[in-house]
Order: C-alpha cells, then sequence, then structure tokens
C-alpha cells in the first residue's frame, strides 16, 4: 500500500505534500489523529533499516528530555516513536515499496523522481 505519514499542523508537511503532487494511489495518513501502530512501525522499519532511521533528532521533546546525551538503542527509538507521534521523522512516503524519510531536498527529489516516472 503506498501511504503518505504527514502532520497537518507541519507547515514542511504541507508544502512537500503540494511539491509530490501526490497522486490519488497514495493514501494519507495524519499521525497525530491516527497515530502509527506497533505493526505498522514494524514495517516502516523493514524498509528502512532502523528506528533510528525514522526517529526525529529535531523534535521538541527530544530536545525537552535531553536525549542527546542519553546512549538510545534501537528498543528506545521504537518506545518513543511508540510514545508520542512528535518522534516520527516527516513526512514519510511509502510508494511501491520504498520509502522516503523527511523533507531533505534530496530525500524530496527522489520521491518526487519515483511518483512521475510511475505516471
Amino acid at each position: 500500500m503506498n501511504l503518505f505519514y504527514y502532520l497537518d499542523s507541519c507547515d514542511t508537511c504541507r508544502r512537500i505534500m503540494k511539491f509530490l503532487n501526490l497522486p490519488d494511489s497514495v493514501n494519507l495518513r495524519e499521525i497525530k489523529s491516527d497515530p502509527v501502530s506497533e505493526k505498522e512501525l514494524e514495517k516502516l522499519k523493514q524498509l528502512a533499516g532502523s528506528y533510528e532511521a525514522l526517529f526525529s533528532k529535531r523534535a521538541r521533546l527530544y530536545k525537552e528530555r535531553n536525549l542527546k546525551e542519553v546512549n538510545l538503542q534501537e528498543a528506545d527509538y521504537k518506545d518513543l516513536l511508540l510514545e508520542h507521534y512528535t518522534f516520527l521523522k516527516r513526512p514519510v512516503l511509502i510508494y511501491k515499496d520504498e520509502i522516503y524519510i523527511g523533507n531533505s531536498k534530496k530525500t524530496t527529489e527522489a520521491a518526487s523522481l519515483a511518483l512521475r516516472q510511475s505516471l
């Protein structure tokens, strides 16, 4: 299934969504109102290679809890991702079993290219 995980209140997510011009084959998933389940997180991890790759170190809670000073392990990243939606690096696009994580220019361009090639 093709999915786009985003946060509705995030200007960057909305900008990228507009830039990608997502086709109807991509289902939208707003992570605050519909958080990622443990089963979904497992699938994301399989595609991404690790929980850390899905984890946002820019999250406000990351800074508030001073997690930079903690030696986080994969199990910690998993627990934090399940605990609060803001720990998920956004946006996340799963398209044709490929995953595109975050808002870097390189990532958004790769996602855009993948979407255009399938049209």
